[in-house]
């Protein structure tokens, strides 16, 4: 039961982390005016560092809730389990990993404060190849997000542990959602299926955070 409600807890906490981390500036899918961004570091550096652990903590989370849900849920489905654990643990890596390039604009937004024009068209270039990199990867680790979701959203919808309607709900926003940051590899403007798959998602984690969270203790 503990691993249930743990599992619940992690699927509010990684929503709440990523909200207050966007509260604070960062962004999951980054604009790439890269002057604009470093000025906006410059302004208030206290204000992206702490988005930048918020969403450090929002990861470390989503392992959290990747172990969680394998120790709750396995005993239905070995296989899902071990899909979900490895594509969400993956997502997860990534982008900590490159969270180490991120963190990078700090100093490159400190040196294009004192820059003269032509250092600022260099600084410019390497902070928007930072940009669109973590861009790249975020879009592969949703990817491997949607894969996970699906796992989980087919065993909750074939289990006796979860209401048969959240699992179907949940493979239904796993698959637009998914569909949509695929698409967003090739054509990064095409955003309306990967909104629309956003906003399911957000409300499936919702839903099923809040049921295995408060479920076992009714």
């Amino acid at each position: 039961m503990i691993e249930t409600i743990l599992s619940g807890f992690f699927f509010w906490f990684i929503v709440v982390t990523n909200i207050a981390s966007d509260r604070f500036g960062y962004q999951n899918f980054s604009d790439l005016d890269a002057e604009a961004q470093l000025q906006k570091i410059n302004d208030n550096p206290k204000r992206f560092k702490t988005g930048f652990m918020l969403i450090l903590i929002e990861h470390v989370g989503i392992i959290c809730l990747t172990l969680t849900l394998f120790f709750a849920f396995n005993s239905y489905s070995i296989i899902l389990a071990v899909v979900w654990a490895v594509s969400r643990t993956i997502e997860a890596l990534i982008q900590i990993f490159y969270k180490k390039s991120y963190w990078q604009l700090t100093s490159i937004a400190q040196e294009y404060s004192k820059a003269g024009d032509s250092e600022k068209t260099a600084l410019e270039d390497t902070a928007l190849t930072i940009l669109i990199t973590k861009n790249t990867v975020f879009t592969v680790a949703q990817v491997l997000f949607s894969i996970g979701t699906l796992a989980y959203s087919v065993l909750f919808a074939t289990s006796t542990g979860v209401p048969d309607i959240i699992g179907w709900f949940g493979i239904v926003a796993g698959s637009i959602y998914g569909l949509g940051s695929a698409i967003k590899l090739v054509k990064a403007d095409f955003k309306v299926l990967w909104s629309i798959g956003g906003l399911l998602i957000l409300i499936f984690e919702l839903v099923i955070g809040g049921w295995l969270l408060f479920s076992p203790l009714i």
